[in-house]
Order: structure tokens, then sequence, then C-alpha cells
């Protein structure tokens, strides 16, 4: 459920593009952002810090695109969010001395120190490649071809991410890191 709630703005953007076109669906981005904010406010009583920064680039960025009436401003939006998290987790590291990526993982599972580096080096490069690879698509495709990428190419290659990630955090874990499983008889 928690996965459907995280994309439901970004398909919901899908479905209006193909019906009605990038101007309608960018008011349905941001009014499905606001709904998704509102239900994880209601459901669990706290918005996460990124989220309420997804919901400020959405209405912010989507307000341009429909108050300009040009779809350059939804076509940075993703860019921006990849960039300001990939930000966050530059600015942690060299000026806080913070790795937030582990902040955020460490009670789930027990790396070494330079793992939790490459770690967060490797969301932080995987965040600037996205931002880079959003614009490329963005400005050398047609706007149909820049929404099925932001859907399914952008999806995709996050889940690829992923997937390597936890293969490469498999190598690091101890046998006690594992989440426990209930124990039903």
């Amino acid at each position: 459920m928690k996965l459907l709630i995280d994309f439901f703005p970004i398909i919901l953007f899908f479905a209006a593009f193909k019906v009605w076109g990038i101007y309608v669906a960018t008011g349905v981005a941001i009014a499905a952002t606001v709904a998704q904010i509102a239900y994880i406010h209601v459901r669990h009583g706290k918005v996460e810090p990124m989220q309420w920064l997804s919901l400020g680039v959405i209405v912010v960025f989507g307000g341009a695109t429909l108050l300009a009436h040009s779809e350059t401003f939804i076509k940075w939006k993703p860019t921006v969010l990849y960039w300001l998290m990939g930000g966050t987790l530059l600015v942690g590291q060299l000026v806080f001395r913070k790795n937030f990526i582990q902040s955020l993982m460490g009670k789930q599972i027990e790396l070494p120190a330079p793992v939790w580096r490459q770690l967060n080096w490797a969301w932080t490069t995987f965040f600037a490649a996205m931002g880079l690879l959003n614009l490329w698509v963005a400005y050398r495709f047609d706007t149909d071809t820049w929404v099925n990428f932001k859907l399914f190419g952008g999806l995709g290659l996050m889940f690829a991410f992923v997937i390597a990630q936890a293969l490469f955090l498999s190598r690091h874990m101890k046998e006690g890191d594992a989440a426990p499983e209930d124990s039903q008889p």
C-alpha cells in the first residue's frame, strides 16, 4: 500500500497526460501530491522532510508550468528533486560529516563505515546522473517520450539501482542484520 501511495502522483500524472495533455496532467500531479501529503499526515501524523520538499517542488514548478503555459518547468521538476536529494547527501557528507543514508538505514542493518560512505557516494552519484538524464530526455525528445521515460525509465532505473545496492550490501551484511521473521506456529 505504501508503494501505491508513493507513486500515486506519478501514475495519475501519466494517466492524465495520456488523456488530456501536459497542462491538465500538471494540475492533476499538484492535486495528487497535496492529497498524498494530506493522507500521510492524517494516517501517520508525520510527513518526512523530503515529502514536504517534493510537495514544494511540484507546486512551484507545476504552478510555473500552468502560469507560464510552458512545459519546460514541469520537465525540470524531476531534475530539481534529484539534485536536491543528491545535494543533501553531498552536503551532509562533506560539510556536516553526517551520512544521511546511514541515518536512514542504520537501525535496520549494520555496516562498516567505509561501506556506508560508498553507499552515500553511490546514491549521490545516482541522483546527479538521473538529473542529467532527465534533462537530456526532456530536451532531446518530445514530451510524450519524456513522460514515458519519467514513469517507466526513471522508475526502472531506480529499481535496478536499488537491486544493485541490495546485492552490494548483501556482501557486507552480518548474519544477524536480516529482518527478523515472524515466528508463528
